[in-house]
């Protein structure tokens, strides 16, 4: 007691002790402390990334609910929504090099808080239009405007208009196309969109690399699964939003919403789509705030504290070049740059990957364009409200699809699968997903009964052309323009593009209670008397409701079958590689999809859609403008009819990769190289591949995975 005793005052009053001791006892206090300030900062940095994967997330979803509005709101085709929708893609690729190379070199949290600033600026840019090009206007007969001014809608003579209503109507039009004429609002739309994907291109490569750099090793992939599994909540609610937003009249604020004659089931029902986006912005720069304020470095934990690069990189490192890793390390520079044509020669002379490669680019096309253009179907097929149709896939069809991520992922572990299986795991899922799409074309509704597009008046036959169909004998004293959009619904249950061509001569009432009286086209074959009409389209058939349930129920198990395959397949790629070449495959494979299914995908799928309308919109100075009325036996046949064409292709390619692994592989250790080599695309056995799959399987990242539906 009494030498312990003199030791410690020896060493409180010199501060000396043996070599031995005091490096003891500062290496645990100073590990204590290293674990403590390692551990707090990347899980503040974990819960900041979460966030902004979240903010994106939404972004990007909302921007996929609110197509139709926007396609109404500046009266442009599909094929041009479709680049619009893909120009977040080209703002990604212009910048994606920069920043993976220079990005880690620079302070990353900051480079990710710009990015988010940039993302919000792109996200409020969108929204902007709204305030510059005045209110929203639809076509509407005066009569239902303004009920002081009586006006025949079948106009006999046009004096029968009063001459100063006339000009006033002759002088706005005038006024609102010498603004149309100086501006295309829909411009800074793209450019917001380009600005977001700019924006949004530091987050995944620098958060990802960040925590793989800082966390403990063990945990790290655990991290990256809760980063990806808050990305796919982030749409969720995107489209929730959508739905709230569609619910609201566009000038809602500006305008006294008494005054408005469509309801949201009405074609020219715009919602409040720039709202979600101010929404949207303000949580992007609350999600950037946070990494302005984190250190460009973190402590690193013991386990690799001995190691420059990750854990997994470093092995391969040991593995063969250990001895001249360190004398060589400004050579190696040089070199990596002259070895990248004999790398991408290596690459692409894997049949494996070029094959699996050919397979994604074509399965995400399909994907792409039937998310994209999903709302849209819907909306016109089962003639449902933008609301309910961003509803119903927020709740249902999102959360079908995490959870089909998450059942490939859980049987990839419990069944301990190697790369052959989840070849035929990957291929399974993709062919019983279309398989269950197939059966989509039975489920959709007839043609409303639109007279002299869909029907013919009766009496008469319907003719080839529907400009000349839209007239008839009963409207031919109607002095009407075939370029109006203002349907009525007749007491036959048929639809009239506008109360001119239904021959109505008197109306009572204004605004949505406004019925049309004395209408000559408006007739029942077991009666001859003139009928009435009330503003708006008649419902689809009483079929429909039921077919829109058959729909949902097929949709969201097609949605988990084809989810199923997506860890299957990105685990086949990247054991299918070698080693050292895994990060510029990784590469490879995600520019190829952005540049030849993000980018393309939406606009010849808006193309083929554009194919199927039967009335156009026309704009206030001319020219063609939004479609009013589509086909939708038409629609449903182009719309999934290409979805399934490249369904199928993607099916036969995959088909060629599990052929070439059985090739390769041998019974005995499933060792799929044709040398032995494991980077060849082999493997060493079922266990060991397990393992590297299992730490995979939480940290997946399909592309865009929380938006495929």
């Amino acid at each position: 007691m009494e030498i312990s005793s003199k030791e410690n005052t020896h060493f409180f009053s010199n501060n000396t002790i043996l070599p031995v001791d005091r490096s003891s006892f500062k290496s645990e206090s100073s590990t204590s402390k290293e674990k403590q300030s390692c551990c707090g900062g990347i899980k503040i940095f974990l819960g900041a990334l979460s966030f902004v994967y979240f903010a994106k997330a939404l972004s990007g979803s909302y921007l996929k609910s609110t197509i139709t509005q926007i396609e109404r709101r500046f009266d442009i085709p599909s094929s041009l929504v479709g680049v619009i929708d893909g120009s977040f893609e080209i703002g990604n690729l212009l910048i994606i090099i920069l920043v993976s190379y220079f990005g880690a070199k620079l302070h990353r949290p900051r480079i990710i808080g710009a990015g988010c600033l940039i993302m919000s600026a792109g996200t409020f840019l969108i929204a902007m239009p709204q305030f510059f090009m005045g209110r929203y206007r639809y076509e509407r007969f005066p009569s239902t405007i303004n009920s002081t001014v009586s006006i025949s809608p079948c106009l006999q003579d046009k004096s029968q208009t009063p001459l100063s209503a006339l000009e006033k109507s002759q002088a706005k039009i005038n006024a609102g196309c010498e603004k149309e004429a100086g501006s295309s609002m829909w411009i800074y739309v793209l450019l917001g969109n380009l600005l977001r994907g700019i924006g949004e291109t530091p987050i995944q490569p620098l958060g990802i690399t960040y925590i793989d750099d800082y966390a403990v090793e063990e945990n790290a992939a655990l991290y990256i699964g809760c980063v990806q599994t808050v990305a796919i909540i982030g749409p969720i609610f995107g489209f929730l939003l959508g739905s709230l937003c569609a619910k609201l009249y566009v000038d809602i604020g500006f305008v006294d919403l008494d005054s408005v004659t469509i309801s949201p089931k009405d074609v020219q029902w715009v919602g409040a789509w720039w709202l979600g986006y101010l929404i949207a912005g303000v949580i992007s720069v609350l999600a950037g705030i946070p990494f302005w304020f984190l250190p460009k470095h973190l402590p690193k934990p013991e386990s690799r504290k001995d190691s420059s690069t990750s854990s997994e990189q470093s092995k391969f490192i040991t593995e063969e070049n250990k001895d001249q890793c360190t004398s060589y390390q400004q050579q190696a520079k040089l070199a990596e740059m002259a070895k990248f044509l004999p790398s991408l020669k290596n690459l692409f002379g894997n049949p494996v990957y070029i094959l699996y490669l050919c397979a994604s680019i074509i399965h995400f096309n399909s994907l792409i364009g039937m998310v994209t253009y999903k709302p849209k179907y819907i909306e016109q097929q089962y003639g449902q409200t933008s609301s309910k149709t961003n509803f119903v896939i927020g709740l249902i069809n999102i959360p079908a699809v995490a959870f089909g991520i998450f059942s490939g992922g859980l049987i990839m572990k419990k069944f301990r699968i190697g790369v052959l299986g989840a070849a035929k795991l990957s291929l399974g899922s993709s062919f019983f997903g279309y398989l269950l799409l197939l059966s989509l074309f039975a489920m959709g509704c007839q043609n409303s009964d639109v007279a002299g597009l869909t029907v013919p008046y009766h009496g008469t036959k319907l003719m080839a052309g529907y400009e000349q169909a839209l007239f008839s004998e009963c409207n031919s004293g109607c002095s009407c323009s075939k370029n109006d959009w203002d349907p009525i619904c007749g007491e036959n249950g048929v639809t009239y593009v506008s109360a001119c061509l239904a021959g109505c001569h008197a109306s009572n009432g204004s605004g949505k209670n406004t019925v049309f009286f004395n209408c000559s086209c408006v007739g029942t074959f077991e009666s001859s008397q003139r009928s009435s009409a009330v503003v708006g389209p008649c419902q689809k058939g009483n079929e429909c409701p039921k077919m829109f349930l058959y729909f949902l129920v097929i949709s969201v198990i097609t949605s988990y079958t084809l989810s199923v395959g997506g860890t299957p397949g990105y685990i086949l790629l990247l054991r299918c590689i070698k080693p050292h070449l895994k990060s510029f495959a990784l590469g490879i494979y995600t520019l190829a999809i952005r540049v030849l299914a993000g980018i393309p995908a939406p606009v010849y799928f808006g193309v083929a859609i554009d194919t199927t309308c039967l009335k156009w919109g026309s704009k206030r100075c001319g020219g063609r403008g939004a479609c009013r009325l589509y086909d939708s036996s038409a629609l449903r046949y182009v719309y999934l009819g290409l979805t399934l064409v490249l369904g199928t292709v993607s099916i036969f390619f995959s088909v060629a990769v599990l052929w070439v692994l059985r090739k390769r592989s041998s019974p005995q250790d499933e060792t799929l190289s044709a040398n032995g080599e494991r980077g060849t695309c082999g493997t060493k056995s079922r266990k060991d591949n397990f393992v590297n799959s299992d730490r995979l399987i939480q940290s997946t990242y399909w592309p865009e995975k929380e938006t495929r539906l």
